[in-house]
């Protein structure tokens, strides 16, 4: 086990080098749509890092895929922050003073925590090169989907301070170039940086943010990790990286992170917005065009030889997969200390994360449950789950057909199912009636067995406007139906028919056979196009203030008018990719995978 994590992303990258995994591309390519679709077709065979060495208009060499396997996620943020983590626990649940020998083994994360976890040195590779009139323009940043609005930085790791308390965030928001120094801040819903502009504005300032891309992999873990909001990121980042991060100051006295590749300090205007979007995004669907702060960016620093590091975000699995289901296993001993009643919990990331999430609860008394349900829905990145699922049996949240098999044996819909309106939502869920607005859904499976499931269909024949049935699990039927547009009261009809009455659940889909190719594609399909408040049906009745269902639980998942289209990558660019396979590598060994099907279709 290493002592300490990767001090940049070059030593990172030669270690990918030693064990083969990073493929070399010397064709000349392009970063609009080009190298994200090679990108897409490598990750979908499970192939390795690709580095571009050679990208159109610009002087800087690409690098992709850094973190697109569980093997290659494992490799950049190591093993040792999961045993430091599991040791603190252990002394935490202890409750008693630890043994020297214990104090003796954290003393390196103590080290690694002193400083806020950083500490400042005068000569950085960061400063090695500057410019005062940046062209982002230079940047090979990636036009990755053809509905896109441009060139956008999908890895950025950006640095803010509370106006107020001086407090740091360190978040990874999406950013558009808009030409010459100025690109986009997509500040999303519950986002920290988010939080400080808006303090700012508040008082007439601007907020002075640095953006980083490359440096030490353990920054860009603790960027996305759901802290709460009074821990700072750059703390984990320390702990994760096994020694405090070494920053230095810029032309300004910003402070820049010494090992990055590229460093970009300004300002993110009050008062102002621009259009942003549209982007092809991680729900597999594109995210509007919406107006969003703008980043006037005043220096540009980059280290000498500079790799640009960016990625590629789509239908699951892609590499930010890996990356949160790494997160996940990581702060997952974390989860009963913060929240006493909830013994496992799993989002899952072919839902988008925030879409769906279960838990194992510890319930000592009727209705317990629901107390860690609000504890969940009320924690940090959590609160923006929209579907939740709670079981009191020590279940492997990941094997989802298992879990949803045992909720149906166990859920009463009268008092397990819980629909919650007018609430917010996170700002790439199209499902609600507008921006960052919609609903959320609790559903129980608690205690012994209530019902013996069937594996039988309940139609001899199929009901006008149904055309295909099938099972996902026992007591799960999928129905592909009329389009929403041909009829949208099919729902309303069906939970009404006598022959569902017994019948726990049922999910409307447009086409059954991509639905059901792997668990994966069912999570995607069913998670990503419902909203609970509009798209839940069951016959309701209102008992003592609370609304008691009845089965069956219908979940409508055709797609709406309102919802933006599913990503495909256009014909000019598959064929080009296609055509040009043998000349981004010509050895051979690295294998073309199925963009569009594959990561949906291979688990």
């Amino acid at each position: 086990m290493r002592d300490r994590g990767w001090k940049n992303l070059s030593e990172y990258l030669r270690e990918l080098r030693k064990r083969s995994d990073l493929a070399l591309v010397r064709a000349p390519v392009s970063a609009k749509l080009e190298i994200a679709e090679i990108h897409r077709r490598v990750i979908a065979a499970g192939g390795p890092a690709l580095l571009f060495e050679k990208v159109e208009n610009s002087p800087f060499p690409l690098v992709t895929n850094l973190f697109g396997t569980p093997a290659r996620a494992g490799l950049a943020f190591g093993e040792r922050p999961a045993e430091l983590i599991r040791r603190l626990v252990e002394l935490v649940r202890r409750g008693k003073a630890p043994a020297l020998s214990r104090l003796w083994e954290l003393r390196s994360m103590a080290h690694s925590l002193r400083g806020g976890g950083v500490r400042t040195r005068r000569r950085a590779p960061i400063l090695e090169t500057v410019q005062s009139t940046p062209d982002l323009g230079k940047l090979p940043a990636l036009t990755c989907w053809p509905e896109d609005g441009g060139a956008f930085l999908t890895l950025p790791l950006v640095l803010s301070h509370d106006p107020t308390t001086g407090a740091s965030n360190l978040g990874m928001y999406r950013m558009q170039l808009h030409g010459g120094s100025q690109c986009g801040m997509h500040w999303q819903i519950g986002k920290g940086g988010g939080f400080h502009f808006s303090k700012a504005e508040a008082q007439g300032e601007d907020l002075p943010v640095s953006v980083f891309l490359g440096g030490p992999p353990a920054l860009t873990l603790a960027a996305i990790a759901p802290l709460p909001e009074n821990v700072p990121e750059l703390l984990l980042a320390a702990v994760l990286g096994g020694g405090r991060i070494p920053f230095t100051k810029g032309s300004k006295g910003e402070a820049l992170v010494a090992e990055a590749e590229f460093a970009l300090s300004g300002k993110v205007r009050a008062g102002i917005r621009r259009p942003e979007g549209p982007f092809g995004d991680h729900y597999g669907y594109y995210s509007l065009e919406h107006p969003f702060p703008v980043f006037d960016v005043e220096f540009l620093y980059h280290r000498k030889g500079a790799v640009f590091p960016a990625t590629v975000v789509g239908k699951p699995r892609q590499e930010d997969f890996y990356i949160g289901d790494r997160l996940q296993e990581l702060l997952s001993p974390i989860f009963p200390l913060v929240m006493p009643g909830v013994r496992d919990l799993w989002s899952y990331g072919e839902t988008g994360y925030h879409s769906l999430a279960a838990a194992v609860v510890h319930e000592r008394y009727p209705r317990e449950a629901m107390m860690s349900a609000f504890r969940i829905l009320g924690e940090g990145q959590l609160s923006l789950t929209k579907f939740l699922l709670l079981v009191d049996s020590p279940l492997d949240l990941r094997n989802f057909r298992a879990l949803l098999r045992h909720i149906l044996e166990r859920v009463s819909p009268e008092r397990d199912l819980y629909i919650f309106s007018e609430l917010s939502m996170d700002t790439l869920d199209y499902t609600g009636p507008e921006l960052n607005r919609g609903s959320k859904g609790v559903l129980l499976g608690l205690g012994e067995p209530r019902r013996k499931l069937t594996g039988r269909i309940p139609f001899s024949d199929l009901p006008q406007g149904l055309k295909k049935a099938a099972l996902f699990c026992e007591g799960c039927l999928v129905v592909e139906a009329a389009s929403w547009e041909e009829d949208p009261r099919l729902p309303e009809a069906l939970v009404e028919r006598k022959e569902l009455r017994n019948w726990p659940m049922i999910i409307l889909v447009d086409e059954i056979k991509s639905c059901l190719a792997s668990e994966a594609a069912f999570l995607w399909t069913v998670f990503t196009r419902f909203e609970p408040a509009a798209d839940l049906y069951a016959r309701p009745k209102l008992e003592r203030g609370h609304v008691a269902y009845s089965f069956p639980i219908l979940i409508d998942a055709r797609m709406k008018p309102p919802y933006p289209a599913e990503l495909f990558c256009d014909e000019e660019t598959s064929a080009k990719v296609t055509r040009r396979w043998s000349e981004y590598f010509p050895s051979g060994d690295v294998e073309m995978g199925d963009s569009d099907r594959a990561h949906l279709e291979k688990w």
